[in-house]
């Protein structure tokens, strides 16, 4: 019997088709998914050892007391952690069923997460424009490439969300779509713990003398 031959059969047996469905587990997915998250976790992990290894390779060059505002980093953590919450908002409308509130709460994510973004790029611009960019020393090096990938991951996790919002509104709280909502909430809240340790170990570290 061919290949074909075969699965046609299987899709015509019902107790073929319970067992091709109950073999892909649906915690697959999300075991997948954490061990993606501990291998970001290495990445991350590297690049913090670098930074603390070169951080106060300054090479004549200026150091993070002197070019980090922090008032302006301030906000921009606010902004992260505040997209970390109405993301739970958006769990929480989404196991309650109501459409619409979790569209809305994800909307209200993407808009903070955007806002990030752009303190973060204004950041970056005005370090270049002034001759601190990642070439002016090995502090900046190791600053821009721990940054700069935090930054990257958002940017990926705001695409993926917007996508998300789509799918939403297109099929609905399916048991798939609440899956992803729950692989994009396990990474959203691991982009902030990332942020906060960036905040800790690079700006508030990086202004004291």
């Amino acid at each position: 019997m061919s290949d074909i031959t075969a699965n046609a059969a299987l899709s015509d047996d019902p107790s073929a088709r319970y067992y091709v469905a109950d073999h892909h587990p649906e915690n697959g997915t999300l075991l997948g998914f954490w061990l993606y998250l501990m291998s970001d976790c290495l990445l991350f992990a590297g690049l913090f050892a670098a930074y603390a290894v070169l951080g106060r390779n300054y090479a004549g060059g200026p150091s993070g007391a002197e070019l980090f505002e922090l008032s302006t980093i301030a906000v921009n953590t606010g902004f992260l952690l505040m997209s970390s919450i109405t993301y739970g908002f958006a769990m929480i409308a989404s196991q309650r069923k109501n459409l619409k509130a979790t569209i809305i709460w994800l909307g209200i994510t993407g808009l903070f997460g955007m806002a990030f973004l752009y303190l973060e790029i204004e950041e970056f611009m005005h370090l270049i424009h002034i001759g601190a960019g990642p070439q002016r020393s090995a502090f900046l090096t190791s600053f821009f490439a721990l940054v700069g990938t935090h930054g990257l991951h958002v940017t990926f996790g705001s695409i993926w969300l917007i996508t998300l919002m789509f799918q939403l509104g297109k099929h609905g709280l399916t048991g798939e779509n609440k899956r992803r909502l729950m692989c994009l909430s396990m990474f959203w809240h691991f982009l902030d713990v990332i942020w906060i340790g960036v905040f800790t170990f690079v700006y508030l570290m990086g202004v004291l003398p």
